[in-house]
Parts: C-alpha cells; sequence; structure tokens
C-alpha cells in the first residue's frame, strides 16, 4: 500500500503556491506509506539551461563539485545545496557530458533527475518529515507529483524511494506491483536503458521513456502498459509540459481525481484532495480502469 499525489497547474496565477498546496496533499498519505517518500516539481525552464538532482548520504560530497566539474569536464555550473540532496544548473548542451562523468568518477554521489524544468526529492523517512526536510512548501511550478512509500518488494532505500526517473524531465510514481518486471528490465536494457535499483517502479519509468524515444506521446506510451506491464498499477507520469494517469484494467488500487478551470489532481484517497481550492465546486470522479487521462500545456 502507497500513497500518490498528483497536481497539475491550468491557471499560471496558483503556481507559487504549488508547493504549499502538494505539501499538504502530500501529508495525508502518511498512513499508506510511512517507509519513505518524494516528490517531483516542475518549475519554471531557464533559457538554455538545464537542472540535475543528485543526492549523496555523505555530507561532505558536494564541498569542491562545482571547481571539479569546471577542472575535469571544462562546464560551469552552480549549486543548490538542499539537505542530502543539491541541484546542479548548467548549459543544457552539457548535461548529458556532465551525467556521464558524475557516474564515472563520483561513486558517492546518486542522480536523482535531469532536465530543464524537473527536480526530485526523495528520502528514507515519515512523508511529512522529508516534505520539511527539502521545503516542498517554498517550491513553485507548473506541476508536481508526491509518493508515500510501504516497502513491499524492495529494500527501503533512498533510491528505492519515488519518484523514479529515466528520462530527462519524466518521472513516475506508481501504487501496486508488477509480476514481469523482471524479463522487461532485461529487454530494456538490452536497449540501452539504464537501471539503479531493482524495484519495478523503475521498470515502468523506463518503459515509458522507452516508448516516448521511439516517438510516442506520453498519452500513447502509457497506453501501451495496459499491453505489455502484467500486474495491478496506478501510475502517475509527468513530463516537462505534461502529466498523465493510467490504471490497470481491473482497477483494485485506489485513486480519485478533480478537476476545476483552474488544476487538475490526483489523489489515492479523496482526503488528498478535501484542502485545494473550490474543491467543492470541482469534478470529482473515480479514474475507469484502463483508461488514458492525460493533459498537456
Amino acid at each position: 500500500m502507497c500513497g500518490i499525489v498528483g497536481l497539475f497547474l491550468k491557471n499560471q496565477a496558483l503556481e507559487p503556491k504549488l508547493g504549499t498546496m502538494v505539501s499538504g496533499m502530500l501529508g495525508t498519505m502518511c498512513e499508506r506509506g510511512p517507509d519513505s517518500a518524494g516528490f517531483a516539481v516542475y518549475g519554471t525552464p531557464s533559457k538554455g539551461k538545464s537542472k540535475i538532482t543528485i543526492q549523496s548520504a555523505e555530507p561532505d560530497a558536494f564541498k569542491g563539485l562545482t571547481e571539479r566539474i569546471k577542472k575535469e569536464v571544462g562546464v560551469s555550473s552552480d549549486l543548490t545545496l538542499k539537505s542530502s540532496h543539491a541541484v546542479l544548473t548548467l548549459p543544457s548542451d552539457k548535461a548529458d557530458a556532465v551525467v556521464t562523468w558524475l557516474r564515472a568518477n563520483v561513486p558517492n554521489i546518486r542522480i536523482m533527475g535531469m532536465g530543464e524544468s524537473i527536480e526530485i526529492y526523495k528520502e528514507v523517512g515519515y512523508p511529512t518529515d522529508v516534505a520539511k526536510r527539502f521545503e516542498l512548501v517554498k517550491m513553485s511550478g507548473s506541476h508536481a507529483i508526491g509518493h508515500t512509500r510501504m516497502a513491499t518488494e524492495s529494500a527501503v532505500t533512498t533510491l528505492g524511494a519515488h519518484p523514479f526517473s529515466t528520462g530527462p524531465d519524466q518521472c513516475l510514481v506508481h501504487n501496486g506491483s508488477l509480476s514481469n518486471h523482471a524479463s522487461l528490465r532485461r529487454e530494456l536494457a538490452h536497449d540501452g536503458i539504464r537501471f539503479e535499483t531493482e524495484n519495478d517502479t523503475e521498470v515502468a519509468a523506463a518503459y515509458i521513456t522507452w516508448r516516448m524515444k521511439q516517438g510516442l506521446n506520453l498519452a500513447d506510451a502509457l497506453r501501451g502498459t495496459l499491453d505489455d506491464l502484467d500486474g495491478f498499477f496506478n501510475f502517475v507520469v509527468g513530463t516537462k509540459n505534461g502529466f498523465g494517469v493510467v490504471r490497470d484494467p481491473i482497477a483494485c488500487k485506489p485513486a480519485v481525481m478533480a478537476e476545476t478551470d483552474d488544476y487538475v489532481a490526483f489523489g489515492s484517497e479523496y482526503r488528498a484532495l478535501v484542502d485545494l481550492p473550490d474543491i467543492d465546486k470541482a469534478h470529482v470522479w473515480e479514474p475507469e480502469p484502463a483508461t488514458v487521462y492525460f493533459w498537456e500545456r
């Protein structure tokens, strides 16, 4: 049992309040996932710049990192520290080279995600503590996805927490379990997809990345999960401009959505939505099985 929340803002005037709204939603899902928590926030991109969110359990891991990147990769970057995570901001055309260098030369630093808009924060701990640790309430943006985890099939670790990101500005959270993730992992790895964990959710995220690399949009990639992934699942997925939801054909995992002129929201339970503005006027519904819901700016 895990908890999922998601919020996609249609009204740009609400963007400064995104973190506050999502923090409140995430806090209602603590009982569904007390082991660990995480969230992805899509902020306003800076022209020609990308961000790499990194994590380390060692307090001094980030010291001198920008200087090393400048010296050894020839790339200037800025680093913003947030507890066990940091965000590197650098030219977009140099991001892949820096990611490759980090993986080869700094083994005590893990990459949480990268892209022009996305920042990902996740850690072991009670969800409200994780949100406070990374100052979620202070974050702004167009959309965000959060998750609270109760581990069932893999260890309680930072890397095992959600969201998972396997492509630029892409992330996925999941409530459920997949039965064919091992075979699909081998197929995706053969096609060059990199995996960091044994978690089945990372396979789902990688599947979406793989399909979008083939030219599919998010909605069509989500439709593909209905044929190619076996198991029980609710997926909520984010891209730079989009927000998507899909449930498996049996739909045994709880889900509720709400839409107004200002936003679209997802929660594993209705209590995640009750404090959103004008929720009493929203169209509220349970997502249909085997149906893709997709919004894009």
